[in-house]
């Protein structure tokens, strides 16, 4: 069954452009021009992934993406005209699971779309649960409680905790993990994956600032003890 995109541009070339491409790739695609509109489609049609431009006119796409994210796990890519390092890492630290910036290539978009996707819906062939300290991981329903309450995190925060449990005690460099949980070696930058660590330790860890399952290899990577 095709995955379904919201697309959420306010540029009408543009997001006719992106959608009769990604159409064209096979998926489901619904289109808002406003971050009120994509509020309202993201509810009610239950999206495979979101699109989502961040200059909207109307709600700010920071707050569109927040708001996504409070609700659940859909993944969430983010297309953006601002291309500085920080704001890269600004768009992950809201709860982005990759970032585009304009211009792009469709051909780029699409590879990111589809990588997404295949993170989003990997499921590995080991156990289906996991235990770490008071956190309980289940692999088949992507949840996770701490302490019996519901932690939330982004889908691709849950594939990189999923990536540490599969791979417990072993270093993983971070070239590698961008490799292997995102889908593709050449990411604009390697600090993408000290942001997601930062916050998984800040879900998940007892003390943060002293973490003692997610595990810095200085000069490496890190590693998951559990």
């Amino acid at each position: 069954m095709a995955a379904t995109i919201l697309l959420v541009e306010d540029e009408r070339k543009l997001r006719e452009l992106v959608r009769s491409y990604l159409e064209r790739g096979g998926f489901t695609v619904l289109s808002a021009s406003s971050g009120a509109e994509a509020l309202s489609l993201a509810g009610s049609a239950e999206p495979d992934l979101v699109v989502l431009d961040l200059g909207l006119p109307d709600v700010p796409g920071e707050t569109v993406a927040r708001e996504l994210r409070s609700r659940g796990a859909t993944p969430i890519l983010m297309l953006t005209a601002k291309a500085s390092e920080d704001d890269r890492i600004r768009g992950l630290e809201l709860g982005a699971d990759d970032y585009v910036t304009k211009p792009f290539s469709i051909r780029e978009l699409l590879a990111r779309v589809k990588a997404v996707l295949r993170r989003a819906q990997t499921v590995p062939k080991e156990q289906d649960g996991y235990t770490f300290g008071d956190v309980e991981v289940n692999l088949r329903s992507y949840q996770v409680m701490r302490g019996g309450k519901a932690v939330e995190l982004s889908s691709t925060e849950f594939e990189l905790l999923k990536h540490f449990l599969c791979h417990s005690g072993e270093t993983l460099s971070r070239d590698r993990l961008l490799d292997e949980v995102w889908g593709y070696e050449n990411f604009p930058t390697t600090r993408t994956v000290d942001a997601h660590i930062v916050r998984i330790r800040q879900k998940l860890e007892p003390v943060p600032d002293q973490p003692r399952f997610f595990l810095t290899v200085h000069g490496v990577g890190y590693k998951f003890v559990g």
